[in-house]
């Protein structure tokens, strides 16, 4: 089950978005937070593959049951499915750490009504990774140097298939929102700019 909550044009995005989210996300190993999507990231690369497929099939089936749910509500017969990449280039990560967009790829193609557009962004550039702000300035990550968020971020360092954009509905997924990051928001007016039709956001985890 999903629940709606409303993003606010600002200086990332022109347009009041809807958004969705299937639970709240507090702090990791707080009860109740979907610790699932912190293993997911896999910042070091080294987290047991038993274990990632765990919470890769967790997402997968929260993603069916709620992106399911979205499309019938919608009255639109189909959606394309996008994911916000993820912040270094994507030639950059391991196979490893890219296991939440293979949770949404495995949920998307047993989805009637959606239309598979993982490749349709792609990271090219490193951009700073958000959440590792603490780590990275105590000198823990030090290839975190790319730029931090700032309108028109996504355009400059995706690759944007166009053509099959626009035109077009689309649900973007995310793991996390937070909304004084405004990577989502960011990405949303990329797709507007793009010529999307109308976009949605669907997040796992609603941070509270």
């Amino acid at each position: 089950m999903s629940y709606s909550f409303n993003i606010n044009p600002n200086n990332f995005l022109k347009i009041n978005t809807i958004g969705y989210y299937n639970c709240d996300y507090t702090r990791f190993n707080m009860p109740n937070n979907p610790n699932f999507l912190n293993m997911l990231k896999n910042t070091y690369g080294n987290t047991d593959i038993n274990e990632l497929i765990k919470a890769r099939d967790i997402v997968c089936n929260i993603l069916q049951i709620d992106i399911t749910d979205i499309i019938n509500n919608s009255g639109i017969s189909n959606w394309v499915i996008v994911c916000v990449p993820r912040a270094r280039a994507f030639k950059n990560y391991q196979a490893n750490q890219l296991m939440f967009r293979e949770a949404v790829n495995n949920a998307v193609n047993k989805i009637n009504g959606a239309i598979n557009g993982l490749d349709y962004i792609i990271r090219t550039k490193d951009t700073y990774t958000t959440h590792l702000g603490n780590a990275t300035k105590k000198g823990h990550f030090p290839w975190n140097t790319g730029p931090e968020p700032y309108p028109g971020i996504t355009r400059d360092t995706c690759s944007i298939d166009e053509d099959k954009i626009k035109d077009q509905n689309i649900i973007l997924i995310d793991d996390i929102y937070t909304n004084t990051v405004n990577i989502d928001e960011d990405c949303i007016q990329a797709l507007y700019d793009k010529g999307a039709k109308n976009v949605l956001l669907y997040v796992i985890g609603y941070t509270v």
